[in-house]
């Protein structure tokens, strides 16, 4: 199988990896921090807090547009959209890159809270009030 030696990068894992450089039919392969890999970002030090922010960017995006597109805004109606449009998103790979920070999980539940918000009749509700619908 041919490589096209200009897509392939080298992250070095680890505090005590001597970072040797790997070269590829005569070319130095770049050395970066993080890189993208089946839609998962993995940096060199194992924090997902540029992944989870990167999911939150597209659950928020989806759920704009629901907002926008939808004017039935009904439990029934809202809640099988975000099931399907915006939670596949912060649900993809997670068994991954779970986060176990707490800012990273309050930003991922930032967006149950901003979905829950869209519902009528519960939008000026509290927010552990609005779960329970």
């Amino acid at each position: 199988m041919l490589f096209n030696i200009e897509k392939c990068k080298v992250v070095h894992l680890g505090c005590n990896n001597p970072e040797a450089d790997y070269v590829m039919d005569g070319s130095v392969l770049q050395c970066v921090s993080e890189q993208k890999d089946l839609g998962v970002i993995v940096s060199d030090d194992f924090k997902w807090e540029k992944q989870c922010c990167e999911a939150v960017k597209k659950a928020n995006r989806i759920l704009e547009m629901i907002k926008i597109k939808f004017t039935d805004r009904s439990q029934s109606t809202l809640i099988p959209l975000y099931k399907s449009l915006a939670r596949p998103h912060l649900e993809y790979c997670c068994s991954v890159w779970n986060p176990h920070f707490r800012k990273d999980i309050e930003l991922i539940e930032g967006v149950q809270r901003r979905a829950t918000k869209l519902v009528q009749d519960v939008e000026h509700s509290h927010y552990s009030d609005r779960l329970e619908f």
